[in-house]
């Protein structure tokens, strides 16, 4: 299943899937500040990109929280990675919102910068990062809409992966929070 809508010149998409098997140019992983691998969405993209990737991310050394690192994406079918730092969630207080929605932002500047023209994002934080879905959906959304319809880009296509196997709402409650912000 897949929710569409445009903002702007870019087609904005949910759809159910994999991350690490997006064909876009650039996919972007829910990674730790480390940059070392993790586990769930950061895992799966590491693993299918092979460990020339984890060596390249030993030689970074680490990204802020609210930051973002690109790398060459190995042996994924993306040419690119993103890998995007957000933050634990504790009490979502403000603090934290303004730091999940920085990793979306700072991704999107990333890429944009870097001329890519098609993106694909996790939900970033709601897995090994304890963010609730209801909670997370409308600050990346935000987050992606913002940035689409006031920044400089090239991007005629960004979407927004979820997994069903381990959110299976997780469809229902991006595109609720999709039409709220509409």
């Amino acid at each position: 299943m897949t929710t569409a809508t445009q903002l702007g010149k870019t087609r904005f998409e949910l759809i159910e899937g994999d991350i690490a098997e997006q064909t876009t140019e650039a996919v972007v992983t829910a990674a730790h500040w480390d940059l070392g691998g993790g586990q769930g969405t950061d895992g799966a993209i590491h693993f299918k990109a092979g460990p020339e990737l984890l060596a390249l991310c030993r030689t970074i050394g680490a990204c802020p929280i609210g930051g973002a690192v690109l790398t060459p994406g190995f042996r994924l079918k993306a040419p690119w990675v993103v890998h995007a730092v957000g933050p634990v969630y504790e009490t979502g207080d403000e603090i934290e919102c303004d730091l999940l929605g920085s990793a979306y932002r700072e991704s999107l500047r990333l890429a944009a910068d870097s001329g890519l023209t098609t993106l694909s994002f996790p939900s970033i934080g709601t897995g090994a990062f304890n963010w609730p879905l209801r909670a997370a959906a409308p600050l990346a959304l935000a987050a992606i809409r913002d940035f689409l319809l006031h920044e400089e880009h090239t991007f005629t296509l960004v979407r927004l992966v979820l997994y069903p196997d381990e959110q299976p709402q997780a469809l229902g409650i991006y595109a609720d929070a999709l039409e709220r912000l509409a």
